[in-house]
């Protein structure tokens, strides 16, 4: 193999595969990324054997051919190289010559054979998804995944396709978001799968305009963002039944700005510990209170003017827990369901339910 390629182009495409190579691999070609020739470019892939990664640059081929390289060595090479064209070429016992005009280094690689082969979608039909649209999705759901890996089948986000309709889902048993978007195409499949939280982080990372094909075949998923491919394991097993714990719509709904319950949730977050999460809302006839006190740090109390006309309520919430929805919404004003210091609060919008469950008031 010997090719020639801008490096910031390189370097971008480099960048984008490295996030999913960890520090310890269980085998030593883990470590490494594939360089593979193909017509005018220049295929780069990385995988951990539960994501792989997948980006095609453009590149001038001299000869064809296919090289591993360290994925960490490469990106520090790379980077710290001048400004100009890249020439890599491979030489006898899998050593890569990496070279500018002026400046040379030469790499021990490995023999491409012990690459793993990401898996083939062949005669699977693809479900068409705005890029921008599914980022925001995503971005609504992400969050409420759990980081218990004991609970692994929520370590990951339910997508649900049914009647042309795309359902985000993610809990971590203290909090539940639901994201709904109609599909642009029709379609009869009815899917239900797990994707995990470390491929959800790669598509956010990645996930620009335009479209993105969804290939799913029994245990993995494609996603082909057009230049660059995330292929994923997915989770096995059975989600829990959602549509149980969202409850009927309540009269008892705080009209608020979503600003100004961000910023005083934030504002109550700052006294808090991992003994004392709880931060204290007083509902009144237009009037919220929220409070918090955590013995030996401090106390805080705000007040904050809401349209409610119910009957005054006591309930302990996780600030966290509503900072984490507050920001990424982008309603300026939102309507919160609060029934009894034992029900869950709520925040409808559509397409959208976020349910977040009470804490107990020490």
């Amino acid at each position: 193999m010997k090719i020639e390629t801008k490096k910031e182009v390189l370097l971008n495409a480099i960048q984008k595969l490295q996030n999913i190579i960890g520090p310890k691999t269980t085998l030593p070609i883990l470590a490494n990324i594939l360089l593979e020739t193909q017509h005018n470019n220049l295929r780069l892939t990385a995988t951990d054997l539960d994501i792989g990664i997948s980006c095609v640059i453009p590149v001038n081929i001299h000869e064809p051919g296919a090289a591993t390289i360290p994925a960490k060595r490469l990106n520090d090479i790379i980077r710290e190289l001048p400004d100009n064209n890249v020439s890599i070429y491979t030489k006898k016992n899998n050593s890569v010559i990496i070279e500018t005009d002026k400046c040379q280094f030469k790499i021990v690689g490995l023999s491409c054979e012990e690459f793993p082969k990401l898996p083939e979608f062949k005669d699977k039909e693809a479900i068409q998804l705005d890029q921008s649209d599914f980022k925001e999705i995503i971005q609504l759901v992400a969050f409420a995944v759990s980081v218990d890996e004991s609970r692994y089948i929520l370590n990951g986000i339910l997508f649900k396709i049914e009647k042309n309709t795309l359902t985000l889902v993610a809990t971590d048993g203290k909090r539940l978001a639901v994201a709904e978007r109609k599909l642009k195409q029709n379609t009869d499949k009815e899917v239900a799968i797990i994707v995990p939280i470390k491929t959800i982080h790669e598509l956010n990372r990645n996930l620009k305009e335009g479209e993105l094909s969804l290939l799913l075949s029994a245990n993995q998923a494609l996603f082909d963002l057009g230049g660059l491919i995330i292929v994923s394991r997915l989770i096995e097993g059975e989600f829990p039944d959602y549509k149980q714990v969202i409850p009927p719509v309540s009269e008892n709904a705080i009209g608020i700005g979503r600003e100004q319950f961000l910023l005083a949730a934030r504002r109550a977050a700052l006294l808090s510990t991992p003994d004392y999460q709880a931060a204290k809302m007083e509902v009144f006839k237009n009037k919220l209170v929220i409070s918090k006190s955590t013995p030996d740090i401090g106390e805080s109390r705000e007040e904050l003017s809401v349209e409610y006309q119910g009957g005054e309520i006591v309930v302990g919430f996780n600030p966290v827990y509503l900072i984490d929805v507050l920001k990424n919404l982008r309603e300026e004003k939102i309507s919160f369901e609060v029934t009894d210091s034992e029900k869950p609060g709520v925040i409808r919008l559509s397409g959208y339910t976020y349910i977040v469950l009470p804490m107990r008031l020490g």
